[in-house]
């Protein structure tokens, strides 16, 4: 798809297989179980958490790479994006 100019992004915790299949920008997810949510949390705080989530997504769909990015949902911000490879690795942008 990024080959015809549409972005893509994938949400997962397990950033070094999101490497090897080639995903351009990837959204660091929770947990392997629920990478799109986070069952310990409070309704509430679930709903909250994932909407920074959904809207970090779409930051990073937005968002022009050049090699594999990933994107973190932060305590308050959302835009926050680590370039390279692994995200414990990789600088805040």
């Amino acid at each position: 798809m990024e080959r015809a100019g549409i972005p893509t992004a994938v949400i997962t915790n397990l950033v070094t297989i999101a490497e090897q299949v080639g995903a351009p920008r990837i959204v660091l997810g929770r947990g392997i179980p629920y990478p799109t949510g986070d069952p310990d949390l409070p309704p509430h705080a679930e709903r909250a958490w994932r909407r920074r989530l959904v809207e970090q997504a779409l930051v990073a769909l937005a968002t022009p790479v050049e090699r594999p990015t990933v994107f973190e949902v932060g305590a308050q911000d959302v835009g926050a994006q680590h370039v390279g490879a692994q995200p414990e690795e990789a600088t805040r942008a």
